[in-house]
């Protein structure tokens, strides 16, 4: 038995806030990992796929710049993408993580945790021997999740792929047919259309659901411009291999889809199912329910709250920054209750993961970006919130022409009319990813509509486009900043 302060469970980049947090509070920490510290984002979602987006994109780029493009006499280099996708991997080692662990005074335990009752956690190292760890305070689930694989024929014995060979193949298939229709989905088949691949895309229903429609339009089309088949609404009857090793995908209603490899990529499960949560009273395999704090609800307390569970394993927000900024707010947290100091749980305090709830930043890399924050102008209306729309078209910013020809895209704003802030921001086109944080900012900081209107964008940028935005928003007055009117769309 090894009595610690805090165990973590997981190493991945939230495990791993969590225990700096922790530590940079004054507790013993552990940490316990079963795989790669650095965990699923740094070397088979995140990091490597954006690395893989990346190259085709800068190519693009310089496609849409007359001088540029003239340069570009070449095709991708795919044997390079790959090897650069290598290299920011670090070719699966994880001694740098390991390295940075013991500068930052955390234990590491290599190997299987699972809970064995109240703060106990058992770990099975790979030579089959068991160390027992007893914490003081806290036990934080960090496990994050694994793909689900659906329950349609034939599929688990076609050997389909996962993010995780999508990520981590050596080599792009000449055929890739990829079952789903969210963000690991469009960016796969962003990235294998730009290495040249013949990429199906088979959608339930339409690309990326959990942002405002003309995303999801504006991504299948550039798509379509890559040369990738979009099929929406699809219904899958089976899938199979043949003698030749090939994909046959059956869809009813159409043709077969035959590919070399097939992705699926219709969601995440959480990897709670042997993690010994029977021990505490809870069910193997499910989400873990988190208050603000991340104490996990209907674990039994003992004396004070001791689990918690931080990262995609709550189902707040299946991204890796917001699992970070809640493993900060977790560790600090735990460190707090552990000296007995003052908890700052009120809404937007350091102890606690609000924007979860209220301004939840994405970037969705595919062709072209889409990058969100806040809420949808559908979700604000199902909330109640009494709103109006702005839209206006990216190239109404003369920044966005100049940096590249064609600049076509959108701008939507969602403004809550009472509080006269904006609640939702989504911007789609090229090269957008670095406008969401000014929006992000805006939302945290529930910053007046008529103070937008002197942080002034420099010229001639992309940026140019907020003050387009609040021009169709309409200029303040001195009686009232947002002139009224219903809610709706406004061109």
């Amino acid at each position: 038995m090894r009595e610690v302060d805090v165990v973590v469970i997981g190493a991945g980049p939230v495990g791993e806030n969590v225990a700096d947090r922790a530590k940079a509070g004054g507790l013993d920490v552990v940490i316990v990992e079963r795989e790669l510290v650095g965990g699923e984002c740094s070397y088979w979602a995140c990091v490597p796929s954006k690395t893989l987006l990346r190259s085709a994109a800068a190519l693009r780029a310089a496609q849409r710049v007359p001088g540029a493009a003239e340069a570009v006499t070449g095709r991708l280099d795919v044997a390079a993408v790959f090897r650069r996708r290598n290299e920011w991997v670090s070719d699966w080692s994880d001694a740098g993580g390991e390295e940075w662990l013991r500068g930052a005074g955390i234990g590491l335990e290599r190997g299987h945790a699972r809970l064995a009752g109240l703060r106990r956690v058992d770990v099975e190292r790979a030579d089959g021997t068991t160390v027992e760890l007893a914490a003081r305070h806290a036990v934080v689930i960090a496990t994050g999740t694994d793909a689900a694989i659906p329950d349609l024929p034939g599929l688990a014995d076609a050997r389909p792929w996962t993010s995780r060979e999508a990520t981590s193949s050596p080599e792009a298939p000449g055929r890739l047919a990829i079952i789903g229709g969210g963000v690991v989905a469009v960016e796969m088949a962003t990235a294998y259309a730009g290495f040249g691949s013949e990429v199906t895309v088979l959608a339930r229903s339409g690309l990326l659901g959990g942002m405002e429609p003309f995303a999801g339009e504006a991504v299948a089309d550039g798509l379509r411009e890559l040369g990738a088949s979009v099929h929406m609404a699809a219904r899958l009857a089976s899938v199979s291999r043949d003698d030749r090793d090939q994909v046959v995908i059956e869809v009813e209603g159409g043709d077969p889809v035959v590919a070399d490899e097939v992705l699926v990529a219709t969601g995440r499960r959480p990897r709670t199912a042997d993690l010994g949560l029977e021990t505490v009273g809870l069910e193997p395999g499910d989400w873990l329910d988190v208050d603000d704090t991340l104490l996990v609800a209907g674990a039994p307390a003992g004396e004070a709250g001791w689990l918690y569970a931080v990262g995609d394993v709550n189902h707040r927000a299946l991204l890796t920054h917001q699992g970070k900024y809640q493993g900060r707010a977790a560790g600090d947290v735990i460190a707090a209750r552990a000296i007995g100091a003052r908890v700052d749980d009120a809404p937007w305090g350091v102890h606690v993961a609000t924007a979860d709830h209220e301004a939840v930043p994405q970037v969705v890399f595919a062709e072209p970006e889409c990058a969100s924050v806040g809420l949808t102008a559908e979700a604000a209306e199902h909330a109640g919130r009494r709103v109006r729309v702005i839209d206006v078209p990216l190239g109404s910013a003369s920044g966005a022409g100049i940096h590249g020809d064609g600049a076509e895209g959108r701008a939507r704003l969602v403004v809550d009319l009472d509080r006269e802030t904006v609640i939702g921001a989504t911007f789609v086109g090229p090269d957008l990813a670095e406008l969401l944080h000014a929006a992000t900012i805006a939302i945290v900081g529930e910053v007046p509509i008529g103070r937008l209107w002197h942080a002034v964008p420099a010229f001639p940028t992309v940026s140019e486009i907020w003050l387009r935005l609040l021009e169709a928003l309409g200029r303040p007055t001195a009686d009232r900043v947002i002139p009224a009117g219903d809610s709706g769309a406004a061109a």
